[in-house]
């Protein structure tokens, strides 16, 4: 079964590196990053306008963890003693009950394999077998065609 498709929500197969939050969440995938109203630029993204518009994005406690600012590292387990800490466990707990994806599963493919990697990984995982466009992880159908995936 198809859901009408949204032709007004960005579509794209590129994932740029700095679209991967220090939690290890690939913003290419999230709602926030996706829509059209209100979008999130990503995490690391400092360069925009709208990097103030978010609001999640200043309060996060993951992205403003004392280890990362501190230390000056873009990702939680770059150089956190605590790897995986309470608040990351509990953020991957939730995306892995919701919606099938593990930050903390995504980290260490990143520290394993490298950035590279986990985003040729990224595209070939999340993408739309009816389009071929990167879906959304929080969605269960693609945005672009429709098709229900999750």
């Amino acid at each position: 079964m198809q859901i009408k498709a949204n032709t007004h929500i960005k579509s794209t197969k590129t994932i740029p590196t700095d679209l991967i939050a220090p939690c290890g969440m690939n913003c290419r995938l999230c709602w926030g990053y996706i829509r059209e109203k209100n979008t999130c630029p990503g995490c690391l993204r400092i360069d925009s306008q709208e990097s103030q518009k978010s609001k999640y994005r200043t309060t996060c406690k993951i992205k403003n963890c004392d280890q990362i600012t501190k230390n000056k590292t873009k990702y939680c387990s770059d150089s956190c003693d605590n790897f995986p800490c309470a608040r990351l466990k509990q953020l991957d707990k939730r995306y892995r009950i919701k919606y099938g994806m593990s930050m903390i599963d995504n980290l260490k493919m990143i520290n394993e394999f490298g950035i590279r990697h986990f985003i040729r990984n990224e595209k070939e995982k999340w993408i739309c077998p009816e389009c071929g466009q990167i879906v959304c992880v929080h969605r269960p159908a693609c945005l672009t065609c429709g098709y229900k995936w999750h």
